[in-house]
């Protein structure tokens, strides 16, 4: 669509009246504005108006969409056919996380379970809400390939000295009910000290059987070199470990320990409590840190007989650390590495609040750690420090706390 001498001039005039940055945004809107318009036509096979056997669609009028740049917001208006959907490809979305909330939402529509405030956000993304089911199908194959091949990818390009394990729970429909879905997630810790993201699984829950065949998925990747598992007390990921991860220590989460010692304690007591349990990891040497264990039970043990109890329960499984650099102890306490993931997944599930099946939670938590991981790799921050990995145990020492039947000798 061609500007007429009247435009030109009345478009030289704002220019002329405007500053440096207002002058750099009205070019940009007008130019975004015209190229818009001009994919539109070719997309339809005509002009406004015009008469042409090459037609496909007719245009329907325009809706708002802000493009926020750093000349400014820019002001654009996208055309809307009668017809299928249009959005330019000047404005595609280019993240692999706005594609797949962009497939998953259209998929809750075409399975019939759209809300109002997915329908604005719909209409936010420049989409339509009637959308086909060949459409979403397309949508969804073109980026189930690349989420598909990041899952299944290699893992034998390197060893993962350490493992996280952790889970977070969306809802979904499965047989037409609404339901729980566990989300469980694998990160390691690289032997030149960065980090990956491993895998990722939907299912029914966190049952031993579950958790087995995830951690047997990543063996069959070529996960290897493991030497310590960080995971919560779950009774079924505990037994998945013992089972799967031979050779490997467990490190129980401190931060999922203190919250289960706050479940039997009064509220009041907790950051007392809280505080005493935490100078057991603020020891030393290994020695110290589990000679404090037993000094810390001892000492709540008139007044919290169920904390003490807990403590010398968990006192192996608390301590695992330990045998390992001690310039590594405080990223290998916790599952705290995985609260980002677990974040920003939950902001982006949010948004769709009830998944149409297993199926689009994969995709869109898949594209949302497959973000992440590029970020990790193209920005490489290392995340133990350097010459650190130096330090590390070509050998467990005899007395580090193996798995129940299994024995030290590091995992192929």
């Amino acid at each position: 669509m061609a500007l007429s001498q009247h435009d030109l001039l009345r478009l030289l005039e704002s220019l002329r009246s405007a500053d440096g940055l207002e002058l750099v945004r009205s070019v940009a809107e007008r130019m975004l504005q015209e190229l818009i318009e001009a994919e539109a036509t070719a997309r339809i096979g005509a002009e406004w108006n015009e008469h042409t056997g090459s037609r496909t669609a007719y245009r329907s009028g325009h809706r708002g969409k802000t493009l926020t740049t750093q000349a400014g917001d820019l002001d654009l208006a996208i055309p809307k056919l009668r017809s299928g959907t249009f959005f330019p490809s000047l404005l595609e979305r280019r993240r692999r996380i706005d594609q797949a909330l962009y497939a998953v939402i259209m998929e809750a529509y075409v399975h019939g379970v759209s809300t109002r405030s997915v329908d604005d956000l719909v209409k936010a993304l420049g989409a339509d809400t009637g959308i086909s089911k060949s459409e979403v199908s397309r949508i969804c194959q073109d980026l189930d390939g690349q989420l598909v091949a990041f899952r299944t990818r290699p893992l034998d390009h390197t060893r993962f000295p350490y493992i996280y394990l952790d889970a977070t729970y969306c809802k979904a429909r499965v047989n037409h009910q609404i339901v729980s879905r566990a989300v469980v997630i694998a990160t390691g810790i690289t032997e030149d000290g960065g980090r990956e993201v491993l895998g990722v699984m939907v299912g029914d829950s966190e049952t031993e059987v579950f958790w087995t065949e995830f951690l047997r998925s990543l063996r069959e990747r070529g996960l290897s070199g493991v030497r310590l598992v960080l995971a919560d007390h779950h009774s079924g990921l505990v037994k998945a470990i013992r089972k799967v991860m031979l050779g490997a220590a467990y490190q129980r989460c401190r931060v999922h320990f203190l919250r289960n010692v706050f479940s039997v304690i009064p509220r009041e007591a907790a950051e007392m409590v809280a505080a005493t349990i935490r100078t057991i990891f603020a020891q030393p040497t290994a020695d110290a840190v589990r000679a404090q264990v037993d000094t810390v039970a001892d000492m709540l043990r008139i007044q919290f007989p169920k904390v003490s109890a807990m403590l010398l329960e968990a006192k192996e499984d608390l301590t695992a650390f330990a045998v390992f650099p001690e310039r590594h102890w405080k990223k290998i306490q916790s599952t705290n590495p995985l609260e980002r993931l677990n974040r920003e997944i939950k902001r982006r599930t949010d948004v769709v609040q009830v998944f149409p099946n297993d199926e689009a939670l994969l995709r869109l938590v898949t594209a949302v750690l497959f973000e992440l991981h590029d970020e990790w790799i193209a920005f490489p921050r290392r995340y133990l420090p350097e010459g650190s990995m130096d330090l590390y145990p070509a050998k467990l020492p005899e007395h580090a706390p193996a798995l129940p039947n299994t024995t030290n000798t590091p995992s192929p």
